[in-house]
């Protein structure tokens, strides 16, 4: 299950915000431009052949030496890549070579502004804690079966080397993030206000390589949702500012977060909802609690029902692993 943010991820950080150095691709020297595609594609065919050792003789020195997280994203990622046709996509060259540390000389933010062949349009990169040196960004497409998209932060160390590698999932139910995105416009304008912000959230979280790129696109997206927010969502849905849904019974359900999911329909995505509880209780009760918080928001928004195939519950307490259940639309009268 994916859990999507209010709306987006705003990344808030000490220190001193310096711009550097940003190179589209459109300005690079072919040279350039080829070593850094070569050494994406490389990577992303290591990562698709579940190839945890030669990804770690291509990664940074940092990394390499805490390895266990990359091997373990490796393992979990090949199948999902299998069968598909890697091309990378974008490449970007990020110089922050003269990127001062913060004053209590931990490493700083490096800000790149992106400008696309001098038009108006941007991509931007916000990267935390990031030690000076020269970088590049790279986006590689997977198509196949499953469509996804593998982005990954490089790090020049006498050759590209891997300092961030950022899989994800390109599309969900099988569509991508601009069908989401078009159909999001659709249903505001049918007066859906609650289908229309979730599918900005998902046409986000398809459309954003990694929490710390954003773009002129993603920023028109986000006004959009924002204009087009029902009320109670306008301030987002977080575990500090949770939702509150109250049952007929009196029964208060907390929301802290939605999301979707695609493992029970490939047609039509679920709603994922976290429940904020105070204690986990056995499986029967936790099931039935689920099954009442579902149906009541689905009672309170009725237009839900045309835009899921059901909606996924999942019960958070404090110390306990997450309960999810599923119910299907139907079952939510």
């Amino acid at each position: 299950m994916k859990r999507l943010s209010a709306l987006f991820a705003v990344l808030l950080v000490a220190g001193p915000l310096t711009a550097e150095t940003c190179t589209t691709q459109s300005q690079m020297q072919a040279a350039e431009r080829d070593g850094i595609a070569a050494a994406a594609r490389t990577l992303a065919a290591a990562l698709q052949a579940n190839d945890a050792g030669s990804i770690k003789t291509r990664s940074s020195a940092e990394l390499a030496g805490n390895f266990a997280g990359l091997a373990s994203l490796t393992g979990d990622t090949a199948p999902k890549l299998k069968g598909a046709a890697l091309a990378v996509e974008s490449v970007w060259l990020l110089d922050a070579t003269s990127l001062k540390p913060n004053s209590d000389g931990s490493a700083a933010t490096g800000q790149f502004f992106c400008t696309l062949n001098q038009s108006s349009a941007e991509t931007d990169f916000s990267i935390a804690g990031l030690p000076a040196g020269k970088y590049a960004f790279a986006i590689v497409n997977a198509a196949g079966p499953n469509a996804w998209r593998i982005s990954m932060l490089l790090r020049d160390e006498g050759g590209w080397k891997l300092a961030g590698l950022f899989p994800k999932a390109a599309t969900s139910a099988g569509k991508d993030g601009l069908y989401y995105w078009t159909t999001a416009r659709s249903m505001a304008k049918q007066n859906q206000p609650w289908n229309a912000w979730l599918y900005y959230q998902q046409a986000a979280a398809l459309l954003q390589p990694v929490g710390f790129v954003s773009s002129s696109h993603l920023e028109k997206l986000q006004t959009e949702a924002s204009t087009t927010a029902p009320p109670v969502l306008q301030k987002g849905v977080s575990v500090d500012q949770p939702l509150v849904l109250r049952a007929t019974d009196g029964t208060e359900y907390r929301i802290t977060g939605f999301g979707f999911d695609d493992s029970s329909s490939k047609e039509k995505v679920d709603l994922v909802v976290h429940l904020k509880v105070d204690t986990a209780g056995d499986a029967a009760a936790t099931r039935k609690r689920n099954s009442e918080a579902a149906r009541t928001l689905v009672l309170a928004y009725p237009e839900l029902r045309s835009a899921f195939h059901g909606v996924w519950v999942s019960s958070e307490s404090p110390g306990a692993s997450p309960f999810a259940t599923e119910e299907p639309m139907e079952n939510l009268r």
